[in-house]
């Protein structure tokens, strides 16, 4: 039997800012949701686009070139290669929609970077940390 997911109320799961958690799955692409705030980290993914959606709040999505601002119901395409950085001044609601093998902070690690078992819920999620 197929089951709606309001994804509003699976905000209530996301608690630590910068930290994605899965919410379904389509072929080979994660549906993730996540909390941000203030500016993440510059970074790329080599192999991977990667979709924004903003459910709540607005965001900024620095790029090399310029940047993109989203509002509630706006969605963008990171194409794979580009340098972005996401940048909210309040809290932000988005959903990802990015390939299975898609890393966090892509080409970079810091101490924000969380692993698919993190996002996954199969590891307890640490506080993020400042960039």
């Amino acid at each position: 039997m197929l089951i709606p997911v309001n994804i509003e109320s699976r905000f209530d799961d996301v608690t630590a800012l910068w930290s994605p958690k899965v919410i379904g799955r389509v072929n080979d692409q994660y549906v993730k949701i996540a909390r941000l705030q203030g500016e993440f980290v510059w970074h790329a993914h080599e192999d991977e686009d990667e979709l924004f959606l903003v459910v709540r709040g607005s965001m900024r999505i620095q790029l090399e070139d310029g940047e993109v601002t989203l509002r509630p119901g706006e969605f963008v395409v990171v194409p794979r290669g580009v340098r972005h950085n996401p940048v909210a001044a309040e809290e932000c609601w988005v959903m990802l929609i990015e390939t299975v093998t898609t890393k966090h902070t892509g080409d970079v690690t810091t101490g924000r970077t969380r692993s698919i078992e993190e996002q996954l819920g199969e590891a307890p999620t640490r506080p993020a940390e400042s960039a």
